[in-house]
């Protein structure tokens, strides 16, 4: 599955976990501060960010801009 996910400045997307399947995150546009697992990184235009099945994940944009971001998780949900 592959979405267009955006955030508004200062939307959150909670933090969650998908058990059994992989997600990625790549920045289009803006940046913001992506939660997974117990690690916390920035990442900006041009960055890849993997949430590995089952761990917990999340983002928040802390930026000035919306952040967008192409989403894919694999396998797909059934």
């Amino acid at each position: 599955m592959v979405g267009l996910n955006c955030l508004e400045v200062n939307q959150v997307q909670s933090v969650h976990a998908h058990q059994g399947a992989d997600k990625f995150y790549f920045v289009l546009e803006g940046s913001g501060r992506f939660r997974v697992g117990d690690e916390e990184r920035q990442a900006e235009a041009g960055a890849l960010v993997l949430a590995p099945a089952g761990i917990s994940h999340g983002v928040v944009n802390n930026g000035n801009v919306r952040l967008s971001l192409l989403v894919a998780i694999a396998p797909p949900f059934k």
